[in-house]
């Protein structure tokens, strides 16, 4: 399906929004692609615990605008609960709901698929989770390029839209190699929900650095991203959070990861072009840095100012219209997604 110019829809509620993201390389700087790194996970303290540049400035600023709710969601074992929630108040973040995967009980009961089972494990929370929400709720999804985020999260989106029937999903769950006994009470979660096309956005961490083509397949509503300065410009464009807020971020990689004026512009139009942003946010950004005192935001504050002279310069499109695919192989898709994966696990332990 053809993306079409983006037409001004009703402003968006920011208080019917639900915010659901992963851990793990999407808003922790996590390893676990070998044993030592597994193991030295097990033993960090919170304070050793590395969060993506930006992400918890992107967090605060979400929950801000007072949503709808923010949710955790971890394929992290449970028995670091714990530390991880110790981190998340170190950086000033705060959630309504935090799942994390019971591995060891699992492990315990002899269930020792579970441990690489992501598909069955964060459809069936993220089912679980959507059932006890009202209907009119929409949501902002967020992942990484590590391992099937996009695929679950797209997957769950068109089960709540109606547009994957249980019999795809009978296809996918077996693919998934997801416990026999599992599957029927999956089927059942979905058949419980209403049908509503409420997955605002999908945002996909590419830790790895992973192609952008593979994304493709999952459509406009997917939105890979290099560093949280591009999501939340996304957010502004639609109307989630406020352009100041998206600054904040962007300040944030300044005095922390020294961007220029230049990687801040690279960043906007680097997305601007695949279509997620466009005038919008353009207006809203540069609108917000008029007048800006010398110090409002810390030391990047010259750095910002810079950007938003280079900003009205560049020539910005309308956005694309966000959408899905009118129909995704699923069943397909998950080979296609898994070989993705292992690929760029292949590449990060080569680069090691």
């Amino acid at each position: 399906m053809e993306a079409t110019p983006h037409r001004p829809a009703e402003r968006l509620d920011r208080h019917r929004v639900v915010y659901r993201w992963d851990l793990d390389k999407t808003y922790l700087r996590t390893e676990f692609d070998t044993l030592r790194d597994l193991l030295s996970r097990a033993f960090e303290r919170a304070k050793d615990k590395h969060t993506v540049p930006g992400a918890s400035a992107l967090l605060r600023e979400i929950r801000a605008t007072q949503p709808a709710g923010l949710y955790i969601l971890s394929g992290s074992p449970e028995h670091m609960r714990c530390v991880l929630e110790a981190k998340l108040r170190l950086d000033g973040v705060t959630w309504d709901g935090f799942t994390l995967k019971p591995s060891l009980k699992q492990l315990l009961r002899g269930h020792f698929g579970f441990l690489k089972d992501q598909v069955g494990y964060k459809l069936n929370a993220l089912l679980g989770s959507r059932e006890v929400l009202p209907g009119y709720t929409d949501e902002i999804l967020f992942g990484d390029d590590a391992e099937t985020d996009a695929f679950v999260y797209s997957l769950y989106a068109d089960l709540c839209a109606g547009r994957v029937g249980p019999e795809v999903l009978t296809q996918v769950l077996e693919r998934a190699a997801v416990r026999a006994e599992e599957i029927p009470e999956l089927l059942k979660l979905s058949g419980r929900l209403p049908r509503r096309d409420h997955c605002l956005r999908i945002f996909i961490h590419l830790d790895r650095i992973s192609s952008l083509d593979p994304f493709a397949e999952y459509g406009l509503r997917v939105v890979p991203f290099y560093n949280y300065f591009q999501p939340a410009v996304v957010l502004v464009e639609m109307g989630a959070i406020e352009a100041k807020a998206a600054l904040r971020v962007a300040a944030e990689l300044v005095i922390d990861q020294a961007f220029s004026p230049e990687a801040l512009l690279a960043s906007f139009m680097e997305i601007a072009g695949r279509g997620h942003v466009g005038r919008a946010a353009r207006s809203a950004l540069l609108a917000a840095l008029l007048g800006v005192g010398t110090t409002e935001f810390a030391t990047a504050t010259p750095v910002l100012i810079a950007f938003g002279r280079e900003l009205e310069r560049a020539d910005v499109r309308e956005a694309l219209q966000a959408s899905a695919p009118e129909a995704i192989d699923y069943p397909s898709l998950l080979a296609r997604e898994r070989a993705r994966a292992r690929a760029a696990k292949l590449r990060v332990s080569k680069r090691a």
